[in-house]
Parts: C-alpha cells; sequence; structure tokens
C-alpha cells in the first residue's frame, strides 16, 4: 500500500512530460488528418449534388457538409446519402431513363447503417471496414451518375432549333 501512495505522489519528470506532449501532437495530426478526409468526402458529395438541377434536388448541397459535426453526422448519414441518391433517380425518372436502378439508394442505406454499428466495440472493426467500402462504391456510382446527368444537360432539347450552320462557299 505504501508503495503505490509513494508512485501516486511522485512528480512527473522532464521524460513523462515528453511522452504527454508528443502522444497529444499525434493525437491532434490523426485528428487534423482525419477531418480533412471527412471534408474532402463532403466535398466529393457536393459536387455530385450541386450537378443535379435544383427541382429535382431533395437536399441542398450545403447541407451535406453537416456530416463534419461529430456525432449528428451518425444520424444524418441517413438523410445524406438516401437523399441523393433519390434526386438522381428523380432526375433521371423525368428524363424517362430507367436504365440507372435506384441510384445507389440500397447502398447509401447499408453504409449508415454500418456506419452506426461501427461504433460498437469488436463489432466495429468489421462494419467500419464495410462503411469504407461502400462509402467508395457510393462515391464511385455518384460520380458515375453525375456525368450521366451532364451528358443528359448537354444534348440539346428537341424544342430547340439546331444550330445554325454558316453556309460554305464552293
Amino acid at each position: 500500500m505504501t508503495t503505490f501512495l509513494n508512485i501516486a505522489q511522485q512528480q512527473p519528470t522532464g521524460a513523462d512530460a515528453a511522452a504527454f506532449a508528443a502522444i497529444f501532437v499525434m493525437l491532434g495530426f490523426f485528428l487534423l488528418i482525419m477531418f480533412g478526409i471527412s471534408l474532402l468526402i463532403c466535398f466529393l458529395l457536393y459536387s455530385c449534388q450541386s450537378r443535379i438541377p435544383r427541382e429535382y434536388r431533395t437536399l441542398e448541397p450545403g447541407l451535406i457538409f453537416l456530416l463534419l459535426i461529430p456525432l449528428f453526422q451518425l444520424i444524418w448519414n441517413f438523410f445524406v446519402y438516401q437523399r441523393i441518391a433519390e434526386s438522381y433517380k428523380n432526375f433521371f425518372d423525368a428524363h424517362g431513363r430507367t436504365d440507372v436502378g435506384d441510384c445507389g439508394k440500397g447502398i447509401g442505406l447499408w453504409l449508415a447503417i454500418c456506419t452506426v454499428l461501427s461504433v460498437i466495440p469488436c463489432v466495429g472493426y468489421v462494419t467500419g471496414l464495410a462503411a469504407l467500402v461502400l462509402l467508395i462504391l457510393f462515391i464511385v456510382k455518384a460520380f458515375e451518375l453525375k456525368g450521366k446527368v451532364q451528358s443528359i444537360l448537354d444534348q440539346p432539347h428537341p424544342s430547340s432549333p439546331p444550330p445554325s450552320v454558316p453556309p460554305t462557299s464552293t
């Protein structure tokens, strides 16, 4: 008992303070990298959502950045990924395209579920890895759909006259 009290009453040495400082610096660096990755993911999702014309959106693109709020993002995931998929589905349905499926809605739902389950100890390792894979799949799907939206928007409307071609002199 006296040895424990003696150890507890000892003053920290310079080596202990340096070790604590190193741990805090590494923790801060890790958190900064994680924030940067989260910011990149939000920006990628923002660019996909902003490509959809406003009348088809079910979520404004700026609201995607609410995913940066630490605990709130566990709930907000269910809204963001579902609504991005619904926005794409609204756009393609309005343009008569049925070849796009559910536009990633199922992937987004499972991504949100795996993200919530990833905070559970022991189970979190597997579901966290699954969430990472599903996130990559969702972003790839969103960029594929973004390209299809752009190709539809670049096509001339059938009601507009064809572009005039200047006559060539022969």
